[in-house]
């Protein structure tokens, strides 16, 4: 057993409801199997912004640098401000996963039977859907500069620029990282690109064809973007892992999420090359957003995705952490709460997955097994 920091950064919206639901679960799991967890709480997005002057200041990026972990709400403004205000709520996220060099997205995606009716997609596609999206979070569109726009008198009148930079460093971990992650589940990695238009996207084909070598016992296929969100949605049962760049892993994975009937529904978890006395630093958090107008409502669904993030936490994506069982404890295991909400996802997900096969880092917080297992689902 052991003493552990956790970073708490609620947002805003219903960011701080449900932050505070997953603390609470976390004290639970810490009472019944001997754990101290230190939550300190800070301000990010617009919250920070109002209070702070920034979206998050530097001394909340020092907590968390400090910390084992980071439990993250939501951040985002109630139709306030404007896309190119210098000021954003969003990057708070952008800097988390900059300086904490959380390079990896997971976003594992399984639908429940219970909730199998809230899809707009049949039962029959939907049945026996189990994917995990692995999306490299800190290259890409988001970061690349020069990324502005340029006004002029001119012809045609103003103009805007992105950029589109990776490197084959990047790339390669975040495959070598799905590819490890397959290993443990149905070996198949699908990787997304825009190769045919996009010379990032070449580049990421080919370093892909490399690290394959490295996994003989991995199949590799290549899909175009556009076919990928086809096949998600006609044959979603088709895919494995799928690992891409930073813009199309933001669009997919939304689209995904709406396999389990809601992107309220699903845990996301980031993961990077930082370390701490237990194990792997990662942000864990819902995929809901703010949701503003949900804000001080009670809505019971709102907490089902953090407690899921904070079996992530616990447990990690290969079954590591604190054990699998506090972290099934911390997700329900499985169990209809909530009106038949199931909240395990993460978990169940990954029961058989090991993270640190192939000499990848080992997601999970903490390394110390559990005894017997718990139930804190609110049944």
């Amino acid at each position: 057993m052991g003493h552990f920091t956790i970073a708490v950064l609620g947002g805003d919206g219903i960011g701080p409801e449900v932050t505070a639901e997953a603390s609470a679960v976390l004290r639970a799991v810490a009472a019944r199997f001997g754990h101290t967890f230190d939550l300190r709480e800070a301000l990010a997005g617009q919250a920070a912004i109002e209070a702070e002057g920034e979206a998050i200041s530097d001394e909340t990026m020092r907590l968390c640098q400090r910390s084992d972990a980071v439990l993250f709400g939501a951040v985002g403004g109630a139709g306030m401000g404007r896309p190119d205000a210098k000021a954003q709520p969003e990057n708070a996220l952008f800097r988390l996963r900059k300086e904490l060099s959380l390079f990896a997205n997971l976003r594992p995606v399984r639908p429940f039977p219970a909730l199998l009716g809230a899809s707009a997609i049949k039962r029959t596609v939907l049945r026996g859907v189990d994917l995990l999206v692995v999306r490299e979070l800190t290259g890409g569109l988001y970061y690349g500069r020069p990324s502005e726009i340029r006004e002029g008198d001119g012809e045609g009148g103003a103009s805007a620029i992105d950029t589109m930079i990776y490197t084959e460093e990047e790339i390669e971990r975040v495959l070598r990282y799905a590819f490890t992650l397959a290993r443990g589940r149905s070996k198949r990695v699908t990787s997304v690109d825009k190769a045919n238009v996009l010379s990032c996207s070449r580049l990421w084909r080919r370093v892909a064809d490399r690290v394959a070598r490295d996994f003989p016992d991995v199949t590799l296929r290549h899909l175009l973007v556009d076919a990928c969100a086809m096949g998600l949605i006609r044959q979603p049962r088709e895919f494995d892992v799928i690992v891409t760049e930073n813009m199309f892993g933001d669009i997919l994975t939304d689209e995904a999420s709406m396999l389990a009937g809601s992107m309220g529904m699903l845990p996301s978890a980031s993961l990077g090359l930082r370390t701490t006395a237990y194990g792997q630093l990662g942000l864990y958090e819902p995929r809901h957003g703010a949701r503003h107008h949900g804000a001080g409502q009670g809505e019971p669904a709102g907490g089902h995705p953090q407690r899921g993030a904070a079996a992530g936490l616990l447990a990690g994506p290969g079954g590591r952490g604190t054990g699998r069982r506090a972290g099934r404890s911390a997700g329900g295991g499985g169990r209809v709460s909530h009106g038949g909400h199931r909240h395990a996802a993460w978990q169940d997900a990954h029961d058989a997955r090991d993270g640190r096969a192939g000499g990848a880092p080992g997601p999970g917080m903490m390394p110390t097994p559990t005894p017997a297992s718990c139930v804190l689902a609110r049944d």
